[in-house]
């Protein structure tokens, strides 16, 4: 068995959550948060920020950690053991650009529960309703954003 470690981030902006759609050779591989590999020498902040811009190209600021979500898959070769560091994030504007080298077609943002039942995977929709009722708790108290 492998380990394996990723991060990303749920990015928010104006109450909208950030996705991206990936199709592999024309199959539906679904809607997903932007996450990818820890780097040599990065940390989990950096590797989080440097995925979201390189899937989006979104430019976002970490405001919380959010948590993490493990899950096992398999490859020809081997079985992967995954760990994914989760943060909230908040970004400056709704631009965002897919990565076609990673196969992603689309991206965008979308209310919260838009974004809940577009995603694919039960455990990106649990880190988005943490990320959310954060969002929701900093807005309240008159701390997310300017």
């Amino acid at each position: 068995m492998t380990e394996a470690t990723s991060c990303g981030g749920v990015v928010i902006f104006r109450g909208k959550i950030l996705l991206l759609y990936k199709n592999y050779k024309n199959k539906y591989e679904g809607w997903v948060l932007p996450k990818g590999t820890v780097e040599e020498g990065e940390d989990h902040e950096t590797t989080a920020l440097r995925e979201v811009k390189e899937e989006t190209g979104a430019e976002a600021t970490i405001v919380s950690y959010v948590g993490k979500s493990s899950y096992t898959f398999s490859t020809q070769q081997d079985i992967v053991s995954k760990d994914v560091h989760w943060y909230l994030m908040t970004s400056e504007s709704y631009y965002s650009k897919p990565q076609r080298e990673e196969y992603f077609v689309d991206s965008g943002y979308y209310k919260y529960h838009e974004a809940y039942h577009l995603l694919k995977f039960a455990n990106e929709k649990q880190i988005l309703e943490k990320a959310y009722a954060e969002y929701i708790n900093l807005k309240k108290k008159g701390k997310w954003g300017t």
